[in-house]
């Protein structure tokens, strides 16, 4: 065991894996904040870990289940020359779903039905945890195939996944807490699940679009509004100053 623990290799492999699903976990991380900020914070906080837990144990669980796994990318169908496997029918059903849930929490913010408290658009803390499970299968299934691919050894691929969660936990408060702060960056992580649910669904139809052009998007626009709330802060404190000497 000391002797597995001591090959650079390991911890070469341990590392790289867990910087890949930190960052595959973003998708994660926005989609958890997004849905759970209609709860109030008691369930919203609950909801969030929850959806973390079911995270952890379904990465896990197919983790320990990968001839499953490999079994997902056999053909079932074939329509003309395309041919469709599970994992392809899985990616494509979960990029959808984010289109529709994304482009429905993008109306309500614009037509303004979050502030005038419709109870059509009102979330229970059971059916937020069902959204979440949902999207934890999709965002699972790509984690491990990423996970597989980049390693042989499972107690290797096991202990990224739990280390990556461990961090997804630490942050999810944090996150949650900024968008809610900052409405315009709630449109920003909405706009960010549509790119990921676009990019599901290609991959479900064998385009596979690179995610670090996803990534760069997200944060160019993150820095653009980062700047717009320090430019923010500024006009305001200055307002401030000026009341004052007046």
């Amino acid at each position: 065991m000391l002797d597995y623990l001591a090959t650079p290799e390991i911890w070469a492999s341990f590392l790289t894996l867990s910087l890949l699903e930190i960052v595959l976990g973003i998708d994660n991380l926005v989609f958890l904040s997004v849905i759970t900020e209609k709860l109030p914070p008691d369930q919203a906080k609950k909801a969030r870990r929850i959806g973390l837990a079911g995270a952890l144990i379904m990465r896990i669980a197919l983790l320990l289940m990968l001839s499953w796994i490999i079994g997902l990318t056999a053909p079932i169908l074939t329509i003309y020359d395309f041919i469709f496997s599970w994992r392809d029918l899985i990616l494509g059903a979960g990029g959808l779903f984010l289109l529709y849930k994304g482009t429905r929490e993008i109306h309500a913010v614009v037509e303004g039905e979050e502030e005038h408290g419709s109870e059509k658009m009102a979330l229970g803390m059971a059916a937020a945890i069902i959204q979440i499970m949902i999207l934890d299968a999709v965002f699972s299934l790509d984690s491990v195939i990423t996970a597989v691919g980049m390693t042989t050894e499972l107690p290797v691929m096991v202990a990224a996944v739990v280390f990556a969660i461990l961090v997804m936990l630490f942050a999810a408060e944090p996150v949650a807490a900024f968008i809610s702060r900052h409405p315009t960056t709630k449109m920003l992580a909405l706009s960010f699940l549509l790119l990921v649910g676009v990019a599901l669904v290609a991959d479900g139809m064998h385009f596979h679009i690179p995610r670090g052009y996803l990534y760069f998007a997200i944060a160019f626009s993150l820095l653009v509004e980062g700047l717009n709330l320090a430019a923010m802060r500024r006009r305001t404190r200055l307002r401030a100053e000026g009341k004052k000497q007046s």
